[in-house]
């Protein structure tokens, strides 16, 4: 009797240190690698995820780098990445390029956004900028031309403007030419780029005479160093804000931000396990704060869940790039029913 009560003793340890095989049915611990890449804006909130993934599930490594939305679907379209961070929806020739490799994804809003213009704070000037003011710098036409303050507004100081901006493989880039200029990807190229919105950052907390723009975490993360612009789109000075950018009013510098998942990655149990965490209403809203984004609303979380669970491929966007003033949740809506008539 004393022997069976010990071999008995002596099962339950060893199963309790893992030194014998778990009852058949428990689930089994996650590990592998997941690859993620793109947009410099989407970044925190990716790399915030990871950390408390991770923590949750040690096995597993979420490596995350900076290329910029451009650059990271050059890698996710030729199937190098699992995930891929984007601050604009997928456009044409990156739709054809995923085709051409036989890479399908599944598109899933993550956040909102609002695009900072922001000046040095020892600029006394510039407080509030229209629509019209901002294309007249930015647009093609200004390079060589727009090069003073007093250019933009006739009381403003007769002295040099020095821009900073994302690089061209940026969403963030991609929006604002988009929203600012009225078309995509169309923009003065004389002005100091950058992939890495940190490094835009310290350009402009140095520089008297800057004016850049990049997401608004990034302002929030280093407000002491720099000095937001309000943009009037014709209703007045807005700045950007969780509430502004949440209701629509600071306009046309609000948009959403996303996560790509190729089909491929999806088969793999880490990869469904972390990107069902990161949609989680409950994670999103507290993790997306936390880095100074806006969260979505979780019926539209639910509707990401629920499109990344069904499988749905694609973009809601059309695969045409970035768009103004849309409706996540009317895209999503109206995709469901589509999809389920």
């Amino acid at each position: 009797m004393r022997s069976r009560r010990w071999m008995t003793f002596l099962g339950f340890g060893l199963l309790a240190v893992g030194l014998i095989a778990p009852v058949r049915g428990q689930a089994p611990k996650l590990s592998g690698t997941i690859l993620v890449d793109g947009s410099s804006t989407v970044f925190p909130i990716t790399e915030a995820m990871a950390e408390e993934f991770q923590k949750r599930h040690p096995g597993v490594k979420v490596t995350v780098g900076i290329s910029g939305t451009g650059g990271g679907f050059k890698k996710f379209c030729r199937g190098e990445t699992d995930i891929s961070d984007a601050s604009r929806p997928i456009k044409p020739s990156e739709v054809e390029l995923c085709r051409q490799n036989g890479i399908d994804y599944i598109e899933l809003p993550v956040a909102f956004d609002g695009l900072a213009v922001v000046v040095n704070p020892r600029n006394t000037w510039a407080t509030c900028m229209t629509v019209q003011e901002l294309k007249k710098v930015w647009e093609p036409e200004a390079q060589g031309r727009i090069t003073r303050w007093n250019q933009v507004r006739p009381d403003w100081p007769n002295e040099e403007i020095h821009l900073y901006g994302p690089g061209t493989d940026s969403g963030t880039y991609d929006y604002f030419t988009e929203a600012i200029v009225g078309k995509e990807h169309s923009s003065r190229g004389d002005y100091m780029a950058s992939e890495d919105d940190n490094v835009l950052v310290q350009g402009v907390a140095s520089d008297r005479l800057a004016l850049g723009f990049f997401g608004v975490a990034y302002y929030e993360q280093n407000k002491d160093k720099l000095k937001l612009v309000a943009v009037d789109n014709g209703k007045g000075c807005v700045q950007p804000t969780f509430e502004t950018v949440m209701n629509g009013t600071y306009q046309p510098l609000s948009r959403p931000i996303f996560i790509y998942v190729s089909k491929k990655a999806v088969e793999r149990p880490e990869v469904r396990a972390f990107v069902e965490f990161y949609l989680t209403p409950s994670n999103a809203r507290s993790l997306v704060r936390e880095v100074g984004y806006i969260p979505l609303t979780d019926e539209v979380y639910r509707l990401a869940l629920r499109r990344f669970q069904r499988r749905v491929y694609g973009s809601v966007f059309g695969g045409h790039g970035s768009q103004v003033g849309v409706s996540l949740k009317d895209l999503l809506l109206r995709e469901q029913a589509e999809k389920n008539p």
